[in-house]
């Protein structure tokens, strides 16, 4: 009993250091980006739980400058790719070039793309073509790249945050759903209140804008996801998971009209996308065990892309949020 006292000890110090340090990351990310708490939050969730994210908002809403600051205060190596219809595969991964010694021996050299990094944006990633889609979500979902049959791994961490605009449908690719289900989250970025918006006039029209400075480091970050993994999770959230992300699929919703809104709902990929997240939540918020309020929280960013809604359900103006709002009536 002494060993197991002893170890649950431990693991409560580091959660309550590891929560002091992510304190000062919130506190640094908040420097640069205001009025935008919920995003900033969903986003470190994000990163704590070792996933990626999708942000979708309308142009000017600081998600290029959130990801750049997030790069910032992690200490990642962060990249950014402009996503346009003519970019290959090649422009993300990288390629092979034909080198020719001074003795006149060729060789192929491998020329690594921008995904070679610890947090890459790809902005706006639904303007380019499924081909270049697919060649980031596979370095996405297996960490590594192949070129020439040559396997060839990411730093560690490796993160994703993409962005879409919703307002730009012309020209675009939309994503396939089963390419959704690689992004843990999907954040929508709304407009800053009034009050976040006055601030924001002030601090980036003045001269002296504030900057963000490095809290923690690519290896300690890695540690706080080892640590997000550690944490225990009561069978009452476990159940909740479960019976949420069932309600949600159209067989076994227990909303009778649901069953034909619903075209289809989220696979066991989304259970564990809570399992993760509401541990991560825990952790940003300095708790030692997630409860279903995190389940409520997290349902939104979470389901919103790994479920569809009947074209009925849409001509009757129905939305998938407030489809999920609903299924959460019983965990309130």
């Amino acid at each position: 009993m002494g060993n197991v006292s002893e170890a649950a000890e431990v693991l409560v110090d580091e959660i309550e250091a590891v929560g002091a340090r992510i304190a000062q990351v919130r506190e640094q990310i908040g420097r640069v980006i205001f009025g935008q708490t919920e995003v900033i939050d969903e986003t470190l969730i994000t990163v704590l739980a070792g996933g990626h994210a999708l942000l979708i908002g309308v142009p000017g809403l600081a998600k290029t400058r959130l990801v750049e600051t997030l790069g910032t205060v992690l200490g990642l190596d962060d990249r950014r790719v402009q996503f346009t219809p003519d970019l290959m595969p090649a422009d993300i991964i990288g390629s092979e070039v034909l080198e020719e010694s001074e003795s006149g021996r060729r060789s192929f050299r491998f020329l690594p793309g921008p995904v070679f990094c610890q947090l890459l944006m790809a902005d706006e990633i639904n303007r380019a073509s499924p081909r270049t889609q697919s060649a980031l979500l596979q370095a996405m979902q297996e960490k590594q790249v192949s070129v020439a049959g040559t396997r060839h791994p990411l730093p560690a961490p490796f993160h994703v945050l993409a962005t879409q605009n919703p307002l730009e449908q012309e020209g675009t690719y939309p994503l396939p759903e089963a390419q959704l289900d690689r992004f843990l989250l999907q954040i929508n970025v709304t407009y800053p209140d009034r009050v976040a918006e006055r601030r924001m006039l002030f601090a980036t029209t003045s001269g002296t804008e504030d900057a963000a400075s490095a809290v923690m480091s690519g290896n300690e970050l890695m540690a706080a996801q080892r640590l997000v993994r550690r944490l225990p999770v009561g069978e009452s959230v476990v159940e909740a998971i479960l019976d949420l992300v069932t309600s949600a699929r159209p067989e076994s919703t227990p909303v009778p009209e649901f069953k034909s809104q619903i075209s289809w709902g989220p696979g066991p990929r989304a259970s564990q996308a809570l399992m993760l997240a509401v541990r991560a939540r825990a952790l940003l918020q300095g708790r030692l065990a997630p409860s279903v309020d995190d389940v409520v929280a997290l349902a939104p960013p979470i389901l919103r892309h790994r479920m569809a809604l009947s074209f009925t359900a849409r001509a009757d103006g129905i939305d998938v949020d407030a489809v999920i709002d609903r299924l959460l009536e019983p965990l309130r």
